[in-house]
């Protein structure tokens, strides 16, 4: 059975779950879905086509599945979707997707949220990245799996934050941040591979010391980019981190930090 505080106004169009807990002063727009487990805190507002999925925390002032800041954004039915496990954090904001992108804004599983972080229409979100106090996406970022994004951080519309990539604090990222790198800075750039935070998720030396290697056959040894890419899938055929490097890299529409 779930809680509902009486003062939460909720529209009859929503579905909530069992053992769902909502409370006071909560606003639950029409067409969404909140499934088992999930709590909203006070005054957590959920717009319209929102789906949040399983034993999720929405603390207080958080605001989920509202309308895109986006000039462009006709009214049209779009979607925002959350999945399992997060924790969003007090005065978030996560905005539902655009007609011309797609339509969706996406969360994936196990997300820590902090305080007053914006993720802004038609981003994709993995699993298990940590938005550090006030990190901003604009429209249309990629974030994919076990990413660290560093307090008050900023990531330029269209760019990608590879797996496992750690973003210091008040960087300002204008390209693509490369799978297993470290990045900060006013333009960002990157600072080599994020050898001890990779170490902490459980890389083998082996795997740690390809990263390594092809690091440096990227940005040391002065080769052309297709000729670096070559290099690293003739020696290291048998590395999938490294083959997973290439692909980011070829994959990219905006470039990459150096």
């Amino acid at each position: 059975m779930s809680t509902i505080h009486p003062t939460a106004i909720i529209h009859e169009r929503v579905q909530i779950a069992d053992q769902v807990e909502i409370g006071p002063y909560c606003i639950i727009e029409p067409d969404v879905k909140i499934d088992s487990g999930t709590k909203l805190m006070a005054h957590v507002y959920v717009g319209r086509y929102t789906k949040i999925g399983r034993n999720n925390t929405l603390f207080p002032f958080s605001v989920v599945g509202v309308i895109p800041q986006d000039l462009k954004f006709a009214g049209g039915e779009t979607h925002l979707v959350i999945g399992d496990h997060n924790m969003i954090r007090e005065h978030c904001s996560i905005h539902r997707g655009t007609e011309n992108a797609g339509g969706i804004t996406k969360i994936g599983n196990r997300n820590l949220i902090m305080g007053h972080a914006h993720i802004a229409h038609d981003c994709l979100i993995g699993d298990d990245n940590i938005f550090s106090q006030g990190a901003t996406l604009a429209g249309h970022v990629e974030v994919m799996n076990r990413v660290i994004l560093g307090g008050y951080s900023g990531v330029h519309q269209f760019c990608r934050l590879g797996n496992y990539a750690f973003v210091g604090g008040y960087s300002v990222v204008t390209q693509d941040a490369l799978p297993f790198i470290k990045a900060v800075g006013n333009r960002a750039k990157n600072y080599g591979v994020n050898n001890i935070g990779l170490e902490r998720q459980g890389f083998s030396k082996e795997d740690i010391r390809n990263i390594q290697k092809a690091y440096r056959i990227l940005f040391k040894k002065k080769l052309r980019l297709s000729e670096a890419l070559q290099q690293l899938k003739e020696q290291y055929s048998h590395s999938e981190r490294v083959l997973e490097l290439v692909a980011f890299i070829e994959s990219s529409e905006r470039g990459f930090l150096h």
